[in-house]
């Protein structure tokens, strides 16, 4: 029954020391049986067939092993849209929302801004700013796995996205200067020699979206320099930032012209996002 299967799957999470070991019980239980929560939490006695009990098995054994439970579900959600995921994608987090938050407050409401979302992955940030932003976005990205999500992603949520495959290092000279609102980006920052350290889950995500090189600035300092001239007058570049990047980005900005420097804390107070205007050169 579903009441004794959910207990045994969160014991059994709970000894591999997984954090919520209730929820993402519920969250597997779910996804085997296709229902809602709702609809598990009403029908307490219902029985697996033997194949659903069977795939609960494979994916409780690969959660205990530390496997990501978004590529398990092969799904998350990001500020209520659905988006798909897997080996080769980052992961979509609550952290980004504060980046967003900025960039919509930015935005204030105009339809049809012109938006480059860099490093965009499974597109979460690109599909929020056109779904809830009204905005054109042009979402860049250079891995071939991650693009796969990305154009699926945009087509699932009906999205006003262009997904491109570019290097943010070199297509650049592909974009026109003058043209974009907004500059958004999500890049990488962890520092190449921590990236052993972090945890058993996000050594299953690529390297790729994660290396921020050996300081964590490689990217930061690239799209400073190269893309601010994307930018139409009084247009304005974004960055979700990772824990105590906050004061040496926003030194990077305010070298390169940038004003009106702002940064946004997300909820265990780390200042997780950065937003600021210039002219272009």
């Amino acid at each position: 029954m579903l009441k004794e299967d959910f207990l045994s799957c969160r014991s059994r999470l709970e000894k591999a020391g997984i954090a919520d070991a209730g929820f993402e019980a519920g969250c597997l239980l779910e996804h085997v049986a296709g229902l809602s929560r709702a609809s598990r939490l009403a029908q307490p006695q219902l029985e697996l067939s033997d194949e659903q009990k069977a795939r609960l098995e494979e994916l409780l054994s690969m959660r205990e092993r530390r496997y990501p439970l978004q590529y398990l579900l092969k799904s998350w959600s990001f500020c209520g849209f659905e988006l798909e995921v897997g080996e080769g994608v980052l992961i979509p987090r609550d952290d980004t929302e504060v980046v967003l938050g900025l960039c919509l407050e930015y935005l204030g409401g105009r339809a049809g801004a012109k938006v480059i979302d860099l490093c965009a992955g499974s597109g979460a940030l690109s599909i929020a700013l056109s779904k809830l932003g009204g905005s054109q976005v042009e979402a860049v990205e250079l891995s071939d796995k991650a693009i796969y999500f990305l154009k699926k992603n945009i087509d699932k949520n009906k999205a006003s996205v262009r997904a491109t495959a570019g290097d943010i290092f070199t297509c650049h000279t592909e974009f026109a200067d003058g043209e974009y609102d907004l500059i958004v980006s999500n890049p990488p920052y962890i520092k190449s020699s921590e990236l052993p350290l972090l945890q058993p889950e996000v050594q299953f995500e690529p390297a790729m979206a994660l290396d921020g090189g050996e300081s964590g600035y490689d990217f930061y300092e690239a799209i400073i320099s190269l893309w601010g001239r994307k930018l139409r007058r009084g247009g304005a570049l974004a960055f979700e930032l990772g824990e105590g990047q906050a004061r040496h980005v926003k030194e990077l900005m305010a070298a390169k012209g940038f004003k009106s420097l702002r940064t946004a804390a997300d909820f265990g107070g780390t200042q997780r996002a950065i937003i600021g205007t210039m002219d272009p050169l």
